[in-house]
């Protein structure tokens, strides 16, 4: 059986010959630099690697058994906020990023303290795509297609409307304005969403007939559960994630992968209404990310893509630990099918390469 066969019956919650693997397909599933350095060494790899599309070895991708191949990126927009004294690390949105701690953190919120006068007035980014870009993606979509190997995944090309409002407003001040400002809330999502919807026609007009499956991010969660009620998502965020995703399918033809960290067991019901097909990154050391309640709960109804712990248990396990953890989760949440084993959120510095060789070698003797 190969990768596209092998997801095509998970997708559909039928049992393939093992659970289909991503381990370091996209941007949200792939390692540090210094932990791919380390697996390459105990794996022999000297040469200068080959890199796929989010910078890991492709030899890597081969070795893991990888069934995925991505395409595309966040965009860079026209960016109207590097004048002659601007930081380097200021992105098109007016977001100030700095390297601290070997992590670019945020150091400034433009938007901390606005007004909706000041929303109006607000230099937001120009919503066009470089077109060098597009016919550079099209490119390496269209020979993954006629490859016919790997199921392709279109990388987002947009933030999520929550995340943009708290980088912007600050996290604080932001959920605190759901309750208290709605309106403010409205336009900030309006004018975020138009710039959404006009890169998203441009960017999946591009690649729409070469891909199966695209991601998008936007975290809805924390550690002990959802950032929002269940009550404010679907009066504010529902509106224009159903909207969002309904047009990328009309463009893609595709499945939609939702990417959000933390406890998000409140919100799957309405994530999954809105129109999401797989949810990703089923992080497991969060409340009531049981892997068996959710699969009791939402598996016949949703795929989960992720569910190896990268936050407490990855770290720390010994190999026969992770072995013993990947046999369990492909039991358990690739019952039926409906499960894309991989890492929950990028691999850190601090895992082991001797248990990424021991997930490994678990995985592809799990069977389904």
């Amino acid at each position: 059986m190969n990768s596209r066969q092998r997801f095509d019956l998970a997708i559909k919650h039928q049992v393939p010959d093992r659970v289909p693997i991503d381990i370091g397909a996209t941007s949200l599933t792939g390692m540090k630099p210094l932990c791919q350095q380390r697996l390459q060494d105990l794996l022999g790899f000297r040469d200068v690697p080959t890199l796929a599309n989010n910078g890991i070895d492709e030899r890597i991708l081969q070795w893991a058994g990888t069934d995925f191949r991505s395409v595309g990126a966040i965009v860079a927009l026209p960016n109207k906020h590097l004048g002659p004294d601007a930081n380097a690390s200021m992105d098109c949105w007016g977001i100030q990023r700095d390297l601290i701690d070997e992590e670019y953190q945020i150091t400034r919120y433009p938007l901390r303290g606005a007004t909706i006068q000041d929303l109006r007035a607000y230099p937001w980014p120009e919503s066009r795509v470089d077109e060098q870009l597009l016919v550079q993606w099209e490119q390496q979509a269209k020979i993954l297609k006629q490859e016919n190997k790997y199921v392709v995944i279109a990388e987002h090309p947009v933030y999520g409307i929550l995340e943009l409002g708290c980088w912007m407003c600050g996290y604080d001040v932001f959920l605190m304005r759901m309750v208290s400002d709605t309106d403010f809330v409205r336009t900030f999502f309006d004018k975020v969403f138009d710039i959404q919807m006009k890169v998203i026609e441009q960017y999946y007009s591009v690649l729409g007939d070469y891909f199966d499956l695209t991601t998008s991010g936007d975290d809805f969660g924390m550690q002990t559960g959802p950032l929002i009620s269940p009550r404010t998502f679907q009066e504010l965020i529902a509106p224009y994630f159903s909207r969002r995703i309904a047009r990328t399918k009309e463009l893609g033809q595709c499945y939609y992968w939702h990417h959000s960290c933390g406890s998000v067991y409140a919100l799957i019901d309405q994530m999954i209404d809105c129109g999401v097909d797989i949810l990703n990154p089923i992080q497991t050391s969060a409340a009531k990310m049981e892997p068996q309640k959710l699969k009791e709960r939402f598996g016949d109804r949703i795929m989960f893509w992720g569910g190896v712990d990268v936050q407490q248990f990855l770290p720390l396990a010994t190999p026969e630990q992770v072995r013993s953890r990947v046999q369990e989760l492909a039991q358990t949440l690739g019952d039926r099918g409906g499960y894309v084993m991989a890492p929950a959120h990028e691999i850190q510095n601090d895992v082991p390469p001797e248990n990424i060789i021991a997930w490994v070698e678990a995985a592809h003797g799990a069977g389904s």
